[in-house]
């Protein structure tokens, strides 16, 4: 191999190794606005990219993690074998890399694994479908440990994931479209609800400081 080669192969080589390290650094400084205990659910999503595109959702608005279900085995089964799916790597603009993900590959078995966990699952639905219905922006979202449900997106959300459910989210709609995509509507959700967790938790730490102070 000829010096030059050599020289652009370290240049590259050394590149890579930067820009690593500034990801790693940039993850590190935004994991305290990360809202801890917050799960998205998607229920048999048909569409990789779809899986994607509400992946950079999670990692953007500050969610921990995905949990799939995937009853027809037709996604990757661990969070490696999604790292390497191209498809969702690049509709997801890579944040898949950053972001976690684990399958079941049911609903019972998705519920009874956080349910065992002590989370709180609510439900997503463009319809009230007869539960404690929550206009999404009236909500109170700050519960401990929260799991977020998006339903199949031809079908909506499963009668066992709506029974099981402590209440239905609704995002209001004022046009002839009752309804919105995958993408979409997981982006409204999350923003409204990652608000809300992030301001509950900057009030809590401020009253510790303030205790704190009143002792001393």
């Amino acid at each position: 191999m000829e010096n030059n080669q050599v020289e652009n192969l370290t240049a590259t080589e050394t590149q890579v190794s930067k820009e690593k390290s500034s990801l790693r650094k940039r993850a590190d400084k935004i994991k305290e606005f990360r809202c801890k205990n917050l799960i998205v659910v998607l229920e048999d999503p048909k569409d990789p990219n779809n899986v994607g595109t509400v992946i950079r959702n999670i990692n953007a608005l500050g969610a921990e993690k995905l949990y799939l279900i995937d009853s027809t085995n037709s996604l990757p089964n661990n969070w490696d074998e999604f790292k390497e799916r191209k498809s969702i790597v690049a509709s997801s603009v890579s944040s898949v890399k950053w972001t976690f993900v684990k399958k079941f590959r049911s609903t019972e078995e998705c519920l009874s694994y956080l349910e065992k966990k002590n989370f709180t699952s609510i439900v997503t639905s463009p319809h009230m479908k007869g539960r404690t219905n929550v206009i999404l922006h009236e909500g109170d979202y700050t519960q401990k440990k929260l799991a977020v449900w998006f339903g199949k997106e031809s079908i909506g959300i499963s009668d066992l994931a709506l029974e099981r459910s402590e209440a239905c989210i609704n995002i209001e709609m004022f046009g002839i479209v009752e309804s919105l995509n995958l993408a979409t509507s997981t982006g409204i959700v999350l923003y409204e609800i990652t608000k809300q967790r992030r301001e509950f938790e900057k009030r809590r730490k401020l009253k510790q400081q303030l205790k704190g102070i009143n002792k001393v």
